[in-house]
């Protein structure tokens, strides 16, 4: 049977991420500094010494996350995975461990994402909403009808685990979904504390500047298969790993999707890279016979 690693996204970040590996190991040490040089700022002492609101600005969150994850990976002896995924920003750790991208790089189009991102979500504000208890295709249905009566977006963004699934979109869009999804039996319809409509298509400004910045990198062939957001399969060519990369911005996160292919194609075993544990228990509620640990 095989192992797969997974890369944990936004949300897992912690006031002082990180400082344990920076402290302890040489190795660390130098990829924390040589990434204060990339970014042009101290992002150590955030992840060292800031508070949760520093900590979620998306420009210092999304290459936190990053960072800790791929230093964690390198630390790993033998770590040789049969496959890898990562839940939306862990795409960028994922294909740094599967060799696609060079931890320089990797680290650089995380960079450029989140200043991508956060322009996009100041241009045209948005919001998302946790939905717990209802059929994935309710809430497709849903959405889909708010959008055609009102002309606001609200889309699915994220398929976390059966009966977990966030929408994305405009304000007023989400906000008449959440009521609709709790008359039809949701048992919480919740706007998260975020600044945009991450995976929408309130993205699309993102997903341009994106484009630009991956059509500037190299990519190289994978060493294992990458289960990406948008195609939820195995890809290993890597054009099709810089496509699915780029539409994963407006395109929804099919995480439930993803791990349902890795287990079809022999995965047994999966182990959390990074901060925080929240890949673990979605993987225990899509499948409670999997082995899910983790390394951080």
């Amino acid at each position: 049977m095989k192992h797969a690693y997974v890369f944990p996204g936004q949300g897992s970040q912690f006031p002082g991420m990180g400082k344990g590996l920076y402290d302890n190991s040489a190795f660390a040490k130098k990829l924390f500094e040589q990434a204060n040089e990339i970014l042009g700022f101290r992002i150590s002492d955030i992840m060292f010494s800031g508070t949760e609101d520093d900590l979620r600005q998306t420009k210092v969150t999304q290459p936190a996350i990053f960072l800790h994850s791929v230093i964690v990976f390198k630390g790993i002896d033998n770590n040789r995975p049969d496959m890898v995924a990562g839940h939306s920003l862990g795409e960028f750790s994922a294909l740094v461990a599967n060799g696609v991208l060079s931890y320089e790089d990797g680290l650089r189009l995380v960079s450029a994402r989140a200043d991508a991102m956060q322009k996009a979500c100041e241009a045209t504000p948005g919001t998302m909403a946790a939905v717990l208890g209802l059929e994935d295709g309710n809430v497709e249905t849903i959405c889909a009808e708010v959008q055609k009566e009102t002309g606001e977006v609200v889309v699915p963004a994220n398929y976390n685990c059966p009966g977990q699934l966030v929408i994305s979109g405009s304000v007023k869009g989400v906000e008449i979904a959440c009521e609709r999804l709790k008359a039809a039996g949701a048992k919480r319809a919740l706007l998260l504390p975020v600044g945009g409509a991450f995976h929408s298509p309130l993205m699309a400004q993102a997903r341009e500047e994106l484009k630009i910045a991956i059509e500037k990198t190299t990519f190289y062939n994978p060493t294992c298969p990458v289960y990406q957001n948008v195609a939820a399969k195995a890809v290993v060519g890597k054009d099709d790993i810089k496509k699915n990369l780029i539409d994963q911005l407006t395109e929804p996160v099919r995480w439930t999707q993803s791990v349902q292919a890795m287990i079809a194609d022999g995965a047994s075993h999966f182990t959390e890279i990074g901060p925080g544990r929240v890949l673990q228990g979605l993987i225990q509620k899509i499948n409670k016979e999997m082995q899910a640990d983790g390394v951080n």
